[in-house]
């Protein structure tokens, strides 16, 4: 399986959708909160950019994989909050779900 097939299942694989919809108010809230993660996410996006260029710049063009895979795993939390906040999805991301 390629990396872009893992990529595709983790973000629009099976999520269970939660059997009843949150009052709008309440969804309201999860969304503010979201969306300050949102941000905190893109700081942290870009220390780890910076990092990882760094990383590259030391040794020879060799990207650090533990970084790679967090700044995967950071883009997959953000694509899920996304549909989240534009209401494709009712599935809120973590920490209200797992992060897988």
């Amino acid at each position: 399986m390629s990396d872009e097939d893992k990529f595709e299942g983790r973000v629009h694989g099976e999520q269970h959708e939660p059997e009843q919809r949150d009052s709008l108010w309440w969804r309201l809230l999860h969304m503010i909160l979201i969306a300050i993660m949102i941000n905190l996410a893109q700081t942290i996006l870009a220390v780890v950019t910076v990092v990882q260029f760094i990383i590259m710049a030391v040794s020879k063009s060799q990207p650090n994989a533990r970084l790679a895979d967090f700044g995967t795993d950071l883009g997959i939390w953000i694509a899920k909050a996304a549909r989240f906040q534009t209401a494709a999805s009712e599935v809120k991301p973590w920490p209200w779900t797992d992060l897988d």
